[in-house]
């Protein structure tokens, strides 16, 4: 019978991300759920500071780190996952379908060194798969829409969603990156939103809805039914594709996509070394309207 987590957030303000630590009280065994590299993307630079503060909170309590868990591969910060498994040994898992992922931005990136197997992870997660962290029964609930390769993590009555829903003020993730789908992400909330109303909902995101000043990335089940402004109850498939399509339109690409998407399809890792030791991020570059040469 698995027992009720101890759960610790951390929220990352330049990236508007959380991340979270669970651990079990019976056995101090512990997750780290969506974890930040710090990067700057102007220099280049990254920083551990996120990742070392989670680790010396774990220290603090005594607990030890054995999973690092990702809800997706994000395109807004890039993950602190490596790190956190060279200072604890912890194994890294995701979604099986993180190799659909990879599949659609291989070829984006022109990353020949990419495999697509995911074998880049330590596990690789199927829907409806159960593992534990220490006592803790973690189930796990494959969410798609945002990304094909979502998944949420249910560990007794917390479920750490993703990007998939947000507060219900703000509403749901976009669903426009390269395999994502708003029929699929619907019927994700949906398969979410049938859990226990009582059931706590952990959100790896908060952006502040107008009129609210202060960040918040807690919530319920049955205040997603309730207050969702994207799927509250009543709002039907075709109701919410055309609201969330006609939202995506006007939305730009995220800040940190490219750098972004590329480490953390690789499990956090960068690309391998050049020649002369560095190593590179790229950036394809396009002609805005349409094909062509950039000259």
């Amino acid at each position: 019978m698995s027992g009720q987590p101890i759960i610790r957030a951390f929220f990352d303000e330049p990236t508007n991300t959380v991340s979270y630590l669970v651990a079990d009280p019976a056995t101090t065994r512990a997750a780290i759920i969506d974890p930040v590299l710090d990067y700057d993307h102007s220099s280049g630079e990254v920083d551990t500071r996120s990742v070392e503060a989670m680790l010396k909170a774990a220290e603090d309590a005594g607990y030890m780190i054995e999973w690092v868990l990702e809800t997706h591969a994000h395109a807004d910060h890039l993950s602190g996952a490596p790190f956190i498994k060279a200072k604890t040994g912890a194994k890294i898992g995701i979604g099986e379908h993180i190799k659909d992922v990879q599949r659609i931005f291989r070829p984006i990136f022109n990353a020949t060194d990419l495999k697509t197997d995911g074998s880049d992870f330590d596990r690789l997660f199927r829907d409806g798969e159960r593992f534990k962290i220490g006592e803790l029964d973690v189930d796990v609930i494959y969410t798609p829409g945002h990304t094909p390769a979502d998944v949420s993590y249910k560990i007794d009555e917390a479920v750490f969603v993703g990007d998939t829903l947000f507060m219900p003020d703000y509403g749901t993730a976009r669903a426009d990156f390269p395999g994502g789908d708003a029929h699929k992400l619907y019927r994700s909330i949906q398969r979410l939103l049938a859990l226990p109303p009582e059931t706590r909902l952990f959100l790896c995101h908060d952006y502040r809805a107008p009129g609210r000043d202060t960040y918040a990335w807690e919530t319920t089940v049955h205040e997603e039914r309730e207050k969702n402004v994207h799927v509250k109850e009543g709002v039907t498939e075709d109701e919410f594709v055309a609201t969330r399509q006609a939202r995506d339109a006007k939305l730009s690409a995220p800040r940190l996509l490219l750098p972004s998407i590329q480490v953390n399809i690789r499990a956090g890792k960068f690309p391998p070394a050049e020649a002369n030791g560095v190593r590179y991020l790229t950036i394809p570059v396009t002609l805005k309207g349409g094909a062509g040469t950039c000259v």
